[in-house]
């Protein structure tokens, strides 16, 4: 979409399909929005340094292409889809901006202390921490949820958000930011993704307390809810289930990656210099309270 469309613009119709974890934009059909086309930049982030963990496919790839696009050099956290994060890297040097890509799991404490430390090595600091990265899987029952399975869920959505502040906050100078990704599931929970759906609603207390711990640091804590969003992560559950995405939304259909991308710059940037502990609701009129 470009800005002043009509929100209910109807996305291409979609098949179903399935991707085993983790899934790749590649294989993804219809393709995901990340805004290469429509993303204008005008500086508000010029030289920052900012780490977004994800950042290979969905909303992390769309803030990475924004990010660049508003001066900041970038550096991709990512699993393991190795030409998916190339990719993303590719937009940040053709908007002008540096890229440092970095495989590795988030939930290993040691592995988030080597992300800060090569990005602060690399590029002299860090101003903008987006923890964006998620593991989801999809349960008929609450007795298929094994403990393994909980607490991989808990170790990439909620246990690597403290590894990364925790390694992060050293280095983070007033005016730094902080954005997590929560999701609408923490306020209207589908049950097929319980596990998932808790640990988004962890993250929004996380986000509220953490404002509060680092506010007299000057360090801003805020947090982007999206709706149902078009990413791989869609359709690494129910393959039938994803011509139907979205559709129930309010606006009728689902967002893409590039709906997202201003939020995260504002963010980031100056123009929200009195925002912390803040909940924002992308959710195509999907109800979060």
């Amino acid at each position: 979409m470009t800005q002043n469309d009509d929100p209910r613009t109807p996305e291409p119709s979609i098949p179903p399909q399935h991707q085993d974890r983790p899934g790749t934009e590649a294989r993804l059909h219809p393709a995901a929005d990340h805004g290469e086309t429509s993303y204008r930049g005008s500086g508000k982030l010029a030289g920052k340094v900012a780490l977004i963990t994800g950042a290979d496919s969905g909303i992390g790839k769309a803030v990475a292409l924004a990010f660049a696009r508003e001066g900041a050099d970038v550096v991709v956290s990512y699993l393991s889809e190795d030409a998916d994060a190339e990719d993303t890297a590719r937009l940040v040097r053709e908007a002008g901006q540096r890229a440092l890509i970095l495989a590795g799991d988030i939930g290993d404490p040691a592995h988030c202390q080597s992300l800060v430390q090569r990005t602060v090595a690399e590029f002299g600091g860090l101003d903008v921490l987006v923890n964006n990265a998620a593991y989801q899987n999809n349960f008929k029952t609450l007795a298929e949820i094994t403990p393994e399975e909980l607490e991989r869920h808990y170790r990439t959505n909620v246990f690597a958000i403290f590894f990364l502040c925790q390694a992060a906050l050293p280095h983070l100078k007033p005016g730094a930011s902080i954005i997590n990704t929560s999701s609408v599931q923490a306020y209207q929970p589908s049950p097929s993704i319980l596990a998932y759906a808790s640990t988004k609603g962890a993250v929004v207390t996380l986000t509220k307390g953490l404002a509060k711990l680092l506010a007299d640091q000057g360090v801003r804590v805020n947090s982007v809810a999206p709706g149902p969003i078009w990413t791989p992560l869609v359709v690494q559950g129910d393959a039938d289930a994803a011509p139907e995405f979205g559709q129930k939304t309010p606006l009728g259909r689902p967002g893409q990656p590039a709906d997202l991308a201003a939020t995260y710059v504002l963010l980031a940037s100056a123009d929200s210099s009195y925002t912390t502990g803040a909940i924002y609701a992308i959710t195509g009129g999907e109800l979060t309270a």
